[in-house]
Order: structure tokens, then C-alpha cells, then sequence
């Protein structure tokens, strides 16, 4: 293969979503390009796009697929994305490394949500896009229908490039409108006839052509004078306007294609090579130090490691887009992240499982290697005399958790290996030993993402695990003052031990005034503060731990003990046994023995008063409660707002957005452990919504009581 320069080099996401049709149009492009001879299909599991093993289990595409093609003197690297929203991750990394998006609709079913979704990503990292509106041979198909759909979600900077003559079963001929002809196909697809558009469609075509023209004129102040002058523009200036017009996303063109039958695949390929912008005509990516890094073949060497893969007979496979330089076979370079020295001993250019052997790739290329020894997705890796490291990528909240463990005990360590890898293969899935809830919580975009990470376990690694509902991380707090004493004496032969704490404690909150007098039974307490401590607490909140002390009651020696002993009950309050937060804490008075007194009965008498003080202090749990956005069809909206309602959701607000309505509510963490599963169910799937921690707040009262009896009869059981 040849070595392509940055100015021949086209860098292409495939988006779209889930049953839109992108395996299959791949498959045509890579037919067209003559990269494949045979096109496979979907149902025939044997397409170049979803060659895993869980792939052709469930029949959708579950890891993005990097293949190229070389067409028309130029290189086209295309990374076919999973359109589930469960693996939206992969369409984020795809959309990073590349420069132009090509989104995929099934004419069928229009704008969907995970199309939404997937244009609200390019449109944050500022992506060119175009069009492909699919399966116009579907009986549903109703091109002119969702052409409207995408006026009102994407404004009116989409433009026609081709139409249909008719839609459905009969579709097998369209009209393009920047080279003005005629597309029409035999019922096997293929080469096109290429003809002259017929008199009933010449003023609609017309009509386009003009809308076209003032698009791509709009976009350069030459072709704009050119335009004003002559009332036209030659097909040349057109694609120059309209490759102007995708780098501002100014202008969003629509292509027709029916990829299973391979119709307008090949006129599509024809656009990517002659119009969407080349890697150098983007905006340069940012470096760590904030600096631009022009892909230029000739700066110093620097790769993205991007995606990592474990393929049968191979091991570790990772993709690279070479972001500065050139990386050639043999090649020494540094892993800025680790610290370690790699040398690639082979590179390639990847068409699914196909590797094809390659001695060079130059600057904004994408390629792969195998059998690094310590590189993993996110790293950088540079030649000599540079640091360059690139973090660009950021990937959404996780939306779905489940507590793993394997089935044998004693398969745990390797258990934690396995998941090490994944986290490595795919970045969305994120993976927490938690020592808060004593369970291994992984968390991802939805119930078929965290499905997959399973399924992949036990059928690649032949380890059965188990998954469960995770332990809420509940909060302990108090809602009023309370004081308690508490004398720890013990003697058993020799020195004994003692230590008494008198303590008050409060609830704690920003800018409260300093303790001063306390009543309790008619009794006053004066607080005379010697000293306070604010612990911020790892888990959120404050303990704020206040010195009142006078005549010696207490030797200031054993006040870090008593702190112990507090923090001691902090971490495992006494309603529950979760995190305790938010307390203030005075100790006012105490005794001491000048030879029993040590650290140890100290921290036992200041835990026991603070637990005794914490009962009477109107205790109360917290929970987690999280914002929660829906973006759900109106058709849907009633049954979603009484699903939200059932889980004790506050709705905050609700606003149309192109097309779909946005619910907003905060909701209990604990109620939101299967509602990846019911919205899909509610809706068919054409909902999606996301979830971000807001802040702990008291459970409801009919709840506490729940808890506190489902923590007593675990306490009585051991």
C-alpha cells in the first residue's frame, strides 16, 4: 500500500442509530471500494463490521470497527460506531479521532433519539456532518416526512444534495441535484444508469439545485459574488462551497442510499473523496500544555492510542491515530502516561479482523499494532525531544450498576484481572472496589452494556459470575443537640485502663456561630472553645471537632484519641452502619487517671459517648438523590412522568426539544437501579436519558423505618 499524506488522508465516523442500517452500508462501501468481493449481511454474520463472538450473538454491533478504503486517490479510514446507546462510547471515541461525521437514518423511522444523541456530540466537538438517509426500499419509508422531522430538529442548515423518485419497494432511482442527472438501478443494485431528469421532475430538481447553489455560495465570499453576478455556480465551486460550509457546519447535506441493496452507496463514497474536508483543513487538536499540533508529516512523533481490542490468536490489539510525525515498523517511542519505552515492531491498516502490513503511516492517519507490553486506551506515545499527551476524550456518567462477584470465591483476584482489561478495551465500563458497600460495583450506559461485560466473561474468560443489585451508600446524620458521658474503666492484673468523655453534639452546617451555652434537663452547659478541627470527611460532608476543655479535665495529649474514637463511629454509623456526616462535636469535660489513662480507653470513651449522643440526637438517614434528564417521544410522555412518580421522583421541569420532550426530576438513587429497563420497555427503546449525582437528602420516614429494620435483622443473622 502506498504511503498517503495528510492532504490525501479522510478520517470518517458511521453514526446512527441502533437498526439504522451502518453494518450494512459499510459492507456496500467496502464493496464499492473494492476492499471486499462478496458483500455479507447482518443475518448472515459474516460482515467485515461486527466480527465478535457476542457481536453475532446478539446481532447488533457492540465495539466500533476501524476499516479503510482507498478510492478515488485517497484514503479513507472510516470507524464504524455501535448505534445502542448502552455503547454510545464508542461512537464518542470514533467522533475524537475523526473528522467528519456521517449519520445514518432509516427513512423508515426518521429522527430517533439516538440520533439526537449522536448529533448533540458532534455538535459539542464541533464536527462536520452529512447525511445518509437509508433504507428508502423499506415498506414504511416516507422520505418526504422525515425530511420535515430533521427541518425542525436540525434547523434549516440541512440541505437536499439527492431525492427520491418514489419511496418503498419501488425506490430505484434518484435525482441528484448537484450534478443534476438521474441515478436509476436494476432491482440487484450496482452500477447506476446515469440519465438526464425526466420533465416531471425538472422544476423540483431545479428548485433543489437553487437552494444548493445559495448554501454552498453562503460560505465564501468569492462564490458569493460569483453567485450575485451569474445567478450559478460550476460543480467545481459548488463542492468547494459546500466543503467550506461542513468545516463551519454551516451546511449538513443529505445523501439517499439503500445500503442493502447497494443503491447510491457508490455516489456517497464519490462526495466523501472529492468534498468533505481532508485531516489538514480541521481544526488542530489541543495538546495537554494547551497547544495547537497541526498533523504535519515532517513535526515530531506523537500517537493517540485510542481503542484496545483481545482478539483470538493475536492478544492485545491497539488502534492508533498518529496525530503528529510519522511512526514507521521498528520505531522506538515513550509512553508519556507510563513512563515506559515501546517499540512498535509492526504496524497496520485495519479492515475489520483483516490486517493489512504497512512500513510507514504519517500524520493523521489511523492504524493499529500488536503485543505492546504497557500501553493501554488513552495513551500517548512519543518519539524523542517531545511530551505531547492528548486527554480530549470525555465520556457521559455511567447510567446502570450492578455488584459482580464471581460464583467461586476463590476466582476473585482473577475476577479483578478480567475487569482491569475490560476498563482498558472500553473506558465506559467503570469499575469500583468499594469499600463503603463491601462489593465490586461496575457501572456502565445501560442494562445490555453491563449484559455484554457478562456475557464476554463467561464466554471468552469461562468464569461464571453473578451480578446483584449494589448497596445504596446511605448517610447518617442528626437533626438536633444531644449530649452524652460515657466512662470506660477496665481492670484485669496490673495497669488498667480509663478514660470519661462529656460531649455534646449538634448538627453542622456552613457559617454556623460558634458554640456557646446548651440546655439539656434544665441544666445549662457554657462551652469555653479552646480549639476547632474541620475534617472534611472523604465521603462528603464535615466533622468538626471542638475543644471546650478547661482546668485540665482532659490532658490535650489524648484529644486525638477521643477524634479517633469519634471518627471511629463516622465511619460506621450507628443507625445503619453507612457514613455518618455533618456533625459538630464539643467535648467539654472528662476525667482522667494518672496511671490507668492511654490513647486506647480514650478513644473507647469517646466513641461510646458519641454513639450513646448520636441515638438521642433525632438521627436520620440520607440518600443519594440524583438529576435525571428524559428525552422521551410526546407520545410517550404520560407513561414516563407516572413511571418517574412512582420512583418518588420530584419533576423539576419539562420542555420541548426538537421533536421530543425533556422531563427533568431528581430521583432516589435507590429507585433508579432498573430504569435503564423500564424506560426502553415503556418506549420500545426510544427514549434515553442521563443521570448525574445533585446531593444527600432524608429518606422519607416509612423508608427509614424499612432500613433501620433491614439492618437489625442483618446485625441479629451474623
Amino acid at each position: 500500500m502506498k504511503v498517503y499524506q495528510s492532504n490525501e488522508i479522510k478520517n470518517i465516523a458511521l453514526l446512527g442509530s441502533k437498526g439504522s442500517g451502518k453494518t450494512t452500508l459499510a459492507e456496500a462501501m467496502l464493496y464499492e471500494c473494492g476492499v471486499i468481493k462478496r458483500r455479507g449481511t447482518v443475518d448472515g454474520q459474516n460482515t467485515v463490521s461486527d466480527y465478535f463472538p457476542v457481536e453475532r450473538e446478539y446481532g447488533y454491533s457492540v465495539f466500533s470497527t476501524v476499516f479503510y478504503a482507498e478510492f478515488l486517490g485517497k484514503k479513507l479510514n472510516v470507524i464504524d460506531c455501535p448505534g445502542a446507546d448502552d455503547f454510545i462510547g464508542g461512537a464518542i471515541t470514533a467522533l475524537n479521532v475523526t473528522d467528519t461525521g456521517v449519520i445514518v437514518i432509516d427513512s423508515q423511522y426518521g429522527v430517533e433519539v439516538g440520533t439526537q444523541n449522536i448529533f448533540r456530540y458532534t455538535e459539542k466537538l464541533n464536527k462536520p456532518v452529512l447525511f445518509a438517509m437509508n433504507q428508502l426500499d423499506g415498506e414504511k419509508a416516507d422520505y418526504d416526512s422525515v425530511i420535515e422531522q430533521m427541518r425542525e430538529t436540525f434547523g434549516n442548515k440541512i440541505v437536499r444534495v439527492q431525492y427520491p423518485i418514489s419511496c418503498g419497494p419501488s425506490f430505484n432511482a434518484m435525482i441528484d441535484v448537484l450534478k443534476m442527472k438521474m441515478y436509476r438501478w436494476k432491482p440487484e443494485g450496482g452500477e447506476p444508469e446515469i440519465l438526464d431528469i425526466p420533465d416531471s421532475e425538472k422544476e423540483k430538481a431545479a428548485e433543489l439545485h437553487q437552494q444548493l447553489v445559495e448554501a454552498a455560495a453562503e460560505n465564501d465570499e468569492g462564490l458569493m459574488e460569483k453567485f450575485f453576478d451569474q445567478g450559478s455556480l460550476t460543480e467545481d465551486e459548488m463542492r468547494e462551497g459546500i466543503r467550506k460550509g461542513l468545516v463551519t457546519r454551516s451546511i449538513f447535506p443529505i445523501f439517499c442510499v439503500s445500503a442493502l441493496r447497494d443503491m447510491g452507496v457508490r455516489r456517497m463514497m464519490e462526495f466523501l473523496g472529492n468534498v468533505v474536508p481532508f485531516v489538514s483543513e480541521m481544526p488542530k487538536p489541543i495538546n495537554n500544555e494547551g497547544d495547537e499540533v497541526a498533523p504535519d508529516s515532517n513535526g515530531p512523533t506523537s500517537l493517540f492510542f485510542f481503542k484496545t481490542t483481545v482478539e483470538p490468536h493475536i492478544g492485545e490489539v491497539s488502534y492508533f491515530k498518529v496525530m503528529s510525525g510519522k511512526v514507521r515498523e521498528g520505531d522506538d517511542l515513550l509512553n508519556v502516561n507510563r513512563g515506559s519505552k515501546e517499540r512498535l515492531s509492526q504496524i497496520f491498516c485495519v479492515c475489520g479482523q483483516i490486517r493489512t502490513k504497512v512500513e510507514e503511516l504519517v500524520a493523521g492517519d489511523i492504524g493499529a499494532t500488536v503485543k505492546l507490553k504497557d500501553v493501554r486506551t488513552g495513551n500517548t506515545l512519543d518519539g524523542k525531544g517531545i511530551e505531547y499527551y492528548f486527554d480530549f476524550i470525555k465520556y457521559p456518567d455511567p447510567k446502570f450498576q450492578r455488584a459482580i462477584k464471581p460464583q467461586n470465591e476463590a476466582d476473585a483476584e482473577k475476577l479483578s484481572e478480567i475487569l482491569t482489561r475490560m476498563h482498558e478495551e472500553d473506558p465506559t465500563w467503570v469499575i469500583e472496589q468499594s469499600k463503603e458497600l463491601k462489593q465490586t460495583i461496575v457501572s456502565g450506559q445501560g442494562e445490555f452494556h453491563l449484559r455484554t461485560l457478562k456475557w464476554r466473561i463467561e464466554n471468552n474468560d469461562k468464569l461464571m459470575v453473578n451480578f446483584e443489585e449494589p448497596r445504596i451508600p446511605y448517610r447518617e446524620t442528626i437533626t438536633k443537640p444531644a449530649r452524652a458521658d460515657y466512662r470506660h474503666k477496665k481492670q484485669s492484673g496490673g495497669a488498667g485502663q480509663f478514660g470519661e468523655v462529656h460531649l455534646i453534639i449538634e448538627p453542622y452546617y456552613e457559617g454556623m456561630p460558634a458554640p456557646d451555652t446548651y440546655k439539656f434537663n434544665n441544666q445549662e452547659y457554657r462551652m469555653n472553645v479552646r480549639d476547632t478541627q474541620v475534617i472534611d470527611l472523604e465521603w462528603g460532608g464535615k466533622l468538626v471537632f471542638v475543644n471546650c476543655i478547661v482546668g485540665g479535665a482532659i490532658d490535650a495529649r489524648f484529644l486525638p484519641a477521643i477524634q479517633k474514637g469519634l471518627m471511629d463511629r463516622m465511619e460506621q454509623g450507628p443507625l445503619t452502619g453507612s457514613y455518618a456526616r455533618d456533625v459538630r462535636v464539643c467535648v467539654y469535660d472528662g476525667k482522667m487517671h494518672p496511671v490507668d489513662s492511654n490513647e486506647i480507653s480514650f478513644r473507647l470513651a469517646g466513641r461510646n459517648a458519641f454513639s450513646e449522643a448520636f441515638k438521642n440526637a433525632g438521627p436520620k438517614i440520607l440518600e443519594p438523590i440524583y438529576d435525571v434528564e428524559v428525552l422521551v417521544p410526546a407520545d410517550k410522555m404520560g407513561d414516563v412522568m407516572s413511571d418517574l412518580q412512582g420512583r418518588r421522583a420530584i419533576i423539576m421541569g419539562m420542555s420541548s426539544e426538537k421533536g421530543f420532550e425533556k422531563i427533568q426530576a431528581k430521583v432516589p438513587l435507590k429507585e433508579m437501579s432498573t430504569y435503564s429497563t423500564a424506560l426502553s420497555s415503556i418506549t420500545g427503546g426510544r427514549s434515553s436519558f442521563t443521570m448525574k449525582y445533585a446531593s444527600y437528602e432524608l429518606v422519607p420516614s416509612d423508608v427509614q423505618d424499612k432500613l433501620l429494620k433491614e439492618y437489625e435483622a442483618t446485625q441479629s443473622a451474623e
